[in-house]
This record gives structure tokens, sequence and C-alpha cells, in this order.
């Protein structure tokens, strides 16, 4: 049985997704796959040394470093991909889903070793991670009331 840091309120509205060695909605998958397979959109990176600066993640309010992680998007997208086939099988209401809590924690570092020359070894670490969230299903939205003040204002006049 998979731990989750924190549980949904109503679990019956709800489904869950978790994946590991990590090196929605609509919004998300059409973010992702514009990454993943056009280029169309640049993933923007915040205070990277050495990442290159394009003009699709200026479009981002970032300082204009961006890359198009294929991997990982690639990743992110079967996860939600799980999460939908989850929520149909509860019986959730697909298209109203939205993405309520994401954690992302450290996985134990694999060792491996690299061979160089002269006969000498170098360690390699891999830092992997595990990502887990649930969606939600959207709730009938309340349309919001007049404010008081200008309701005041109109029968003063």
């Amino acid at each position: 049985m998979v731990k989750y840091s924190r549980e949904p309120d109503n679990p019956t509205k709800s489904c869950k997704s978790r994946g590991s060695s990590l090196r929605v909605h609509f919004k998300a998958k059409r973010y992702l796959s514009g990454c993943l397979f056009a280029h169309k959109q640049a993933i923007p990176l915040h205070a990277c040394r050495g990442v290159g600066r394009t003009a699709q993640a200026k479009n981002r309010h970032s300082n204009g470093q961006g890359r198009w992680p294929v991997k990982s998007a690639g990743f992110i997208l079967d996860l939600l991909k799980n999460a939908e086939s989850n929520a149909e099988v509860k019986g959730l209401d697909v298209d109203s889903l939205f993405i309520s809590h994401i954690q992302v924690n450290q996985a134990q570092k694999q060792r491996r070793r690299t061979y160089r020359a002269h006969g000498r070894i170098k360690l390699l670490y891999v830092h992997p991670a595990i990502l887990s969230w649930y969606c939600l299903v959207a709730e009938e939205s309340v349309k919001k009331e007049p404010r008081l003040e200008a309701a005041l204002r109109k029968t003063k006049a």
C-alpha cells in the first residue's frame, strides 16, 4: 500500500497517481505535449547556469532561460494518463478533474561507477525523485454576488 503525504477530503471524488525515477488536466497535457513533440513551448528554468535563452521562456515571465525536457515531460504525461484512467475506473468525470495536490520527494541515490583512464574509478550518483499527486472533481462554481458597497451606491443614487 502506497502512503501519500496528504489525503483528499472526499476520497470518492478524487483519483491518485504516483511515479518514480524522474530525471490536469487538459491544459497540462497540451502544455507538455507542445513541449515534448513540437518544441512549441519551453519550460522556463530560474537561476540556472549554462542554460540558453529562448523567446518561448520569456513569454512565461522568466529571465528567458528555458529548455524542452523530453524525458521528464513524457514521464509526467504518462502519470496524467494514469490519473485519468484511475478516475474512469472510479466513475468520475474526466473533463472536470483538476490537480489539487502535488508533492515531489527525493528518492534514494543510485550509485554507479565510471571507469577512467589509467585504471581509475569514479563514483557516479543518480538523483531520482518520487512524484505523487491527486486530482479532484471540480464542483460547480457559485456566482459571485455584487459587492455590498456598489449595491449601496445604486440605492442612494
